[in-house]
């Protein structure tokens, strides 16, 4: 599974033509051809044009690539900061603890991939083969991919428009030879935007099982996150339920809780009952678990007595018994 070949580069041009201005609006725009940007293109006239685009050439690519997937998971939320990440992670070490399930994480939060560091594979890089780029594996059962690997170093900033980042997480979904796998989980950055619009795209025909929303208990979080239930709905992806992240905090030495961002306005609970979507958990702050996302290291192995693990381990426990999994494949 680990043999590998060469370095992977990523291509100049992504979906972009490699003959596109810099600051391209990208071709499903409708600004194609219309921009300023647009101006001296060799491509204006064709994209400016009202000749009819054919399907995206990739999207019969991806289907045949997730043919070999159970499961798709989109971990979401509205806000940046509610530990999506951290949660992603936390769900792919519990999954991949047993080794006869396989699972893939995809990290498309492409301005800011923490997803390498918080499996502490930071330093590695992504190789090809003839099946196509290999995962990065944090364990036999475990792989992951991110444009992290990509970078030359963790300080370069990714400042892309749209349709590059578009192009990328086609290649993550088509060129990745992610295998036979029963879970594939995905990060995305906060919001309703670019990536998250694409991923839905692109695998609107092999289907996205659901999305976990993830929020705290501030009424801030909560307004992003109803954002991100209206998204949801209106693209037609399922709902498989909330999570209250930070949700009060856990002493390590005598293991008292206490409220340190209090739900004013009744947090995730009081969302699940309005909107009729099941509150999967509520995960408590413990400062071992920002520990562990530093170090790289499984914050369930390492910790298994803390009450946020048992409400991890809950969670993963009811979106197994939601997507139909609760005895072992």
């Amino acid at each position: 599974m680990l043999a590998v070949q060469r370095s992977a580069v990523v291509p100049d041009s992504l979906s972009v033509p490699s003959n596109a201005p810099e600051h391209c609006p990208g071709t499903e725009s409708e600004l194609a051809g219309k921009a300023d940007a647009c101006n001296g293109c060799a491509n204006q006239d064709i994209c400016a044009s009202n000749t009819p685009k054919g399907p995206d050439p990739a999207l019969p690519l991806i289907r045949d690539r997730m043919a070999t997937v159970k499961h798709k998971i989109l971990v979401l939320s509205g806000k940046g900061g509610v530990g999506k990440s951290t949660f992603t992670a936390q769900l792919g070490w519990a999954f991949a603890a047993d080794d006869q399930i396989q699972t893939g994480v995809m990290d498309v939060d492409i301005c800011g991939p923490s997803i390498p560091t918080i499996f502490g594979v930071a330093l590695e890089q992504v190789h090809s083969s003839s099946s196509g780029w290999s995962p990065v594996y944090v364990q036999d059962n475990l792989g992951i991919m991110s444009v992290g690997f990509m970078l030359p170093s963790s300080r370069d900033a990714v400042m892309w428009r749209g349709p590059k980042k578009n192009g990328l997480i086609a290649q993550f979904l088509k060129d990745v030879d992610w295998g036979d796998l029963d879970y594939l989980v995905i990060d995305t950055p906060p919001g309703t935007s670019d990536e998250h619009l694409s991923v839905v795209q692109y695998l609107k025909e092999s289907g996205i099982d659901g999305a976990v929303l993830v929020t705290t208990p501030q009424e801030v979080s909560l307004q992003d996150v109803r954002r991100e239930i209206d998204f949801c709905r209106k693209v037609g992806i399922r709902v498989l339920g909330l999570v209250e992240n930070m949700s009060g905090f856990v002493c390590p030495g005598c293991k008292t809780e206490s409220q340190i961002f209090k739900p004013t306005t009744g947090g995730a609970e009081r969302l699940a009952k309005e909107t009729g979507i099941q509150l999967l958990g509520k995960v408590p702050l413990d400062p071992r678990i920002g520990k562990s996302a530093d170090y790289g290291v499984s914050f369930l192995d390492e910790y298994p007595d803390s009450p946020a693990s048992d409400a991890y381990l809950d969670i993963i426990d009811k979106i197994k018994k939601i997507l139909g999994n609760e005895s072992t494949p």
